[in-house]
């Protein structure tokens, strides 16, 4: 298994756990978030948007599923939706570029559309 392979389950483990320590372990002080919600630069903003998905997905009856992985040398790729009381995500694509042992760069795009 390459680095970016198991710094990648590492991350979907601890996502899955809502573990936001393990989580935050992944990232470090110059790791850059970006989505359509924004941009997200070091551990403490990169906490925070965590913290909110964890809320939002530790709802119950909240579910994720990852249709896609793909990992090339030390990019990583990921199709997946889910669905949330708030929210269905609906075609969701996270991209990490892990050059070692931590993600330096993520980006976030996805198809987010409200219930109420």
């Amino acid at each position: 298994m390459s680095d970016t392979e198991a710094v990648l389950d590492h991350h979907l483990e601890a996502f899955a756990t809502q573990d936001l320590e393990a989580v935050m372990a992944d990232y470090t002080a110059g790791s850059t978030v970006v989505t359509n919600l924004g941009v997200f630069r070091g551990l403490d903003e990169i906490e925070g948007l965590f913290a909110d998905l964890f809320d939002e997905f530790g709802q119950e009856g909240s579910t994720i599923d990852v249709d896609d992985t793909i990992v090339e040398d030390e990019f990583a790729y990921l199709l997946w939706h889910g669905e949330t009381p708030d929210n269905v995500y609906g075609f969701c694509t996270d991209t990490f570029h892990i050059p070692a042992e931590t993600i330096e760069f993520q980006t976030f795009a996805g198809n987010i559309e409200p219930k109420h």
